[in-house]
């Protein structure tokens, strides 16, 4: 295994695509990225998906600018630390939404890590537990991560494909294994979009009576492509209403706030309506809760083992986003295309090329 011996190897000048401040466009921008620590590999990125988030960043949530974007990458290692057990320069790698944890608490030795008692540490836009540097994403030449982040791409997976499956695949993967989705299910999913997508690409694939929900009726088609057994207008009130008391469980893709009562009317006695979009208020009536045990929940995107779990999955199962790949000068007009909900159904940045 080649290696960069920890201490004698420098940071290393990198070319990005940043927002030089809120709400400004992507420009291209060059910074230092971290010299390796003894568990580190650095990883040219040759794929960065395009997640919504970015945007949110980018106008709402930033924490510093200039920031730098990206956090489903797909690249090949070309350097090692002297420590770094798993992986070999020339591997083909995957990083995630988060780079680190504190790795003592409940959570992160289960390797739940993305629900860290101490909060974990964002791919972009956090603050690096070692030196307290801002962390700068994957719309950049590469990347330098600990080991324990970076996950084998599986062999056979469209690697375009397969980046965004380490934030809207394991964001939707995940809950529809904590609440036990599979054979004898009947499961709901709300929105077919870059996460809605996948949702019933894996709900189908786990063995489960798939249900689409979809406001768009020319939608109906490419979700029964994706592996829905059904699909239901959801802006059809007489569709919703037959759908009482039917579900075991829905996956809720939606970000923005809807009136939510037709589909909890829509779960079975203990069924739960797990909203990954998080609108910033719900609009739904509690008795509708009470009246069935219901539950609302949410959940986060997932751990080192979840995430290795996933893409053992969908190695199995061929699984990876559809995706339209664009060149990083494109980056502007795919954000707001995104905002449009412009796009089938992610984008994913080619980076193989150089920025």
């Amino acid at each position: 295994m080649s290696s960069v011996p920890t201490g004698n190897n420098l940071p290393t000048i990198t070319k990005a695509y940043a927002a030089l401040q809120r709400g400004g466009p992507m420009v291209p921008w060059t910074f230092e990225r971290r010299a390796l620590r003894e568990r580190d590999i650095s990883v040219k990125i040759l794929f960065s998906g395009v997640c919504h988030s970015d945007i949110h960043s980018m106008n709402h949530w930033g924490q510093e600018f200039p920031l730098v974007p990206g956090h489903e990458m797909v690249g090949e290692v070309t350097a090692v630390g002297a420590g770094v057990k798993h992986f070999a320069v020339g591997d083909m790698v995957m990083i995630g939404t988060i780079v680190d944890a504190c790795r003592h608490c409940e959570a992160c030795k289960a390797e739940k890590e993305v629900y860290c008692r101490e909060y974990p540490t964002l791919t972009f836009d956090g603050l690096d537990r070692v030196d307290g540097t801002r962390t700068r994403g994957g719309y950049s030449d590469h990347y330098v991560v600990d080991e324990h982040f970076a996950y084998a791409l599986p062999h056979g997976l469209d690697p375009a494909g397969a980046a965004p499956l380490l934030c809207a695949g394991i964001t939707t993967f995940s809950p529809l294994r904590h609440w036990n989705v599979g054979p004898g299910k009947t499961v709901g999913i709300i929105g077919i979009g870059g996460l809605g997508h996948l949702a019933v690409k894996f709900a189908r694939a786990m063995g489960a009576h798939v249900v689409a929900f979809t406001t768009s009726p020319k939608k109906a088609e490419q979700a029964l492509k994706l592996g829905a057994h059904e699909v239901v207008l959801s802006t059809d009130a007489e569709q919703m209403a037959a759908q009482a008391y039917r579900f075991d469980f829905i996956l809720d893709t939606v970000s923005s706030r809807y009136p939510m009562d037709p589909f909890l009317a829509a779960l079975k006695l203990d069924a739960t309506l797990c909203s990954l979009g998080i609108p910033d208020q719900f609009d739904f009536s509690p008795m509708l809760l009470a009246m069935g045990r219901r539950s609302i929940a949410s959940s986060g995107s997932g751990g080192t083992g979840d995430t290795k779990e996933m893409l053992a999955f969908c190695a199995e199962h061929n699984i990876v986003a559809d995706v339209e790949v664009i060149a990083m000068a494109q980056i502007n007009e795919a954000f707001a295309r995104v905002e449009q909900g412009d796009v089938h159904y992610r984008f994913v940045v080619d980076m193989s090329k150089g920025l």
